[in-house]
């Protein structure tokens, strides 16, 4: 999505954005909340879905400016059906009057089309159900699916604004949905203090290895073929229900982002399988930590890691095995792909991460207040 260049206009003074603590929507909401409150935005952060964990809670409550708020309301993907999403959406919009923000910054589009919002409202696609079940199963959407890429879709058009975190997933996005390609804002984090520890014989990976998405399944295989132990943190279980076994791997649970990097400065490989990423939060923090970077090849990660990772077929669990292997064996080459993906990483920073998305909004604040917004245009 391109926009029309516009007058400059003001920063928003008070930002209301959704969260959710599930996955990596938490991480990206907390780094860009903290960049932002930094520059002095106040920042109003509402949590959809389950309650954050007490960590989590406890980290964005030493965000100096950031207020949380808890709001119990369903996240688009799990609500039970289009009213439950109606009506967090009308709760949303309430919300943003009461709080009389100047911008809502949506991680959960869907709740666009029905919120009533009066202030501009930008929203930024992470992941979708479209573009997840055209990459893992393709054909006809099972009809729980439909209705949910329905709200979806009008949640998008409703925005004044659509963001991605990479061009990869702004193209599937826009097919997905017969709309400009959003505006790519590629995601970042601050990398890690300190000076990595001794690297150990070992492989580490991350996210959530319920989805099937992420394709643990085959690393899980390759781990049958390596003699170093593959090592996976996060939650076996989704909050809908659906688990995934280890049988080679073995199984962290959920760590702490604290923990996450104390297992990354130790490993000298990351690997991740995964056959639907439109960012990868998880490997990006390796490539900071200097982690030599085993990945799938998939659009997202050619897109993002090209010339500082390894490659290989998504589902070819030997290939996956055959290469990992070779880097443990050779501590310099991996030492010198680590170099390299810690290099690469340093394009994808926060402060330009909260660049982008400033200019975003400044963007949309400028066509709101100089033309009729789209809503009130249709009104």
């Amino acid at each position: 999505m391109r926009l029309p260049v516009m007058p400059p206009a003001a920063a928003p003074a008070h930002l209301l954005m959704t969260a959710d603590s599930v996955g990596g929507v938490w991480t990206y909401a907390l780094d860009l909340a903290q960049e932002l409150a930094a520059g002095g935005l106040r920042v109003t952060l509402a949590v959809l879905g389950p309650s954050p964990q007490d960590d989590q809670t406890a980290a964005a409550r030493a965000i100096p400016g950031l207020e949380l708020i808890d709001t119990g309301l369903p996240l688009d993907w799990m609500a039970e059906d289009p009213a439950a999403i109606r009506r967090g959406a009308e709760a949303l919009g309430a919300l943003a009057r009461r709080l009389e923000v100047d911008l809502v910054h949506l991680n959960s589009p869907a709740l666009a089309a029905d919120a009533g919002f009066t202030v501009p409202v930008v929203g930024v696609c992470h992941s979708c159900l479209a573009t997840w079940w055209a990459t893992l199963r393709g054909g006809a959407l099972p009809g729980d699916f439909l209705w949910r890429i329905e709200v979806l879709a009008r949640g998008y058009r409703a925005c004044d604004a659509l963001a991605a975190p990479s061009a990869a997933f702004a193209q599937a996005t826009a097919a997905a949905y017969g709309l400009p390609p959003p505006v790519v804002v590629r995601n970042g984090r601050r990398p890690p203090g300190g000076e990595p520890g001794g690297r150990e014989r070992f492989v580490f990976t991350a996210g959530r290895l319920w989805d099937d998405g992420k394709n643990i399944a085959t690393l899980d295989a390759a781990a049958a073929l390596l003699e170093a132990p593959v090592v996976a943190a996060g939650s076996l279980e989704g909050p809908g229900g659906n688990r995934r076994t280890l049988r080679h791997a073995a199984a962290l649970g959920r760590l702490d982002a604290a923990s996450v990097a104390t297992w990354l400065a130790r490993a000298p490989v990351f690997a991740s399988a995964a056959l639907y990423e439109p960012f990868g939060l998880t490997v990006l923090e390796a490539a900071q930590a200097g982690c030599a970077l085993v990945l799938s090849d998939i659009a997202t990660f050619r897109e993002l890691w090209d010339g500082a990772a390894l490659f290989v077929e998504p589902r070819d669990s030997a290939a996956l095995a055959a290469t990992i292997r070779r880097l443990l064996d050779d501590p310099g080459e991996a030492g010198r792909l680590g170099e390299a993906a810690r290099l690469k990483a340093g394009q994808y920073g926060m402060e330009s991460m909260a660049s982008g998305m400033r200019s975003l909004y400044r963007n949309v604040l400028a066509r709101h207040t100089s033309t009729p917004s789209r809503k009130e245009a249709v009104a």
